[in-house]
C-alpha cells in the first residue's frame, strides 16, 4: 500500500513538471491577426488601390499580421500608422514605412502577400 502511494506521487509530480515545462515553452504573449476592414474616411489603416483580369478593388487593413493578397497588381498604398512588407511576383519583399503614400502609375507591382508589423 505504501509503494502504490509513493507511485501515485510520483507520476503526480512529473504530471506537475511537465505542465510547468509546458508553460515555459509555449509563448504566452498576445497574438495578433491582420484583419481585412472596411475603408472608412480619416482612419489611419493600411489602404491598398489595386486591379486584377479588369477588375479594381480598394481594401484596408488593421493590425499586425501577415495576409495572401492573390496577385493583384498594386496601383497606389497608403500606409497610414502601419510598417509594412509586401512579398512580388518576383519574391522580392519589399518594406514601407508608416504615413507613406506610393504610387505606381506605369509599372504596379503583382504582389502575392502583405504583411503588417
Amino acid at each position: 500500500m505504501i509503494s502504490s502511494k509513493k507511485s501515485a506521487g510520483r507520476i503526480a509530480a512529473m504530471a506537475a513538471a511537465a505542465a510547468a515545462m509546458f508553460s515555459m515553452v509555449v509563448p504566452t504573449g498576445t497574438s495578433f491577426a491582420i484583419d481585412h476592414i472596411p475603408c472608412r474616411a480619416g482612419e489611419n489603416f493600411l489602404k491598398i488601390w489595386s486591379h486584377l483580369d479588369g477588375r479594381d478593388s480598394v481594401d484596408c487593413y488593421a493590425n499586425r499580421g501577415r495576409i495572401g493578397f492573390g496577385g493583384w497588381w498594386v496601383d497606389k498604398i497608403e500606409t497610414g500608422n502601419n510598417d509594412l512588407i509586401y512579398s512580388d511576383a518576383n519574391g522580392d519583399s519589399v518594406r514601407v514605412n508608416r504615413w507613406t503614400i506610393i504610387t505606381y502609375p506605369n509599372r504596379p507591382p503583382r504582389v502575392n502577400y502583405i504583411e503588417i508589423l
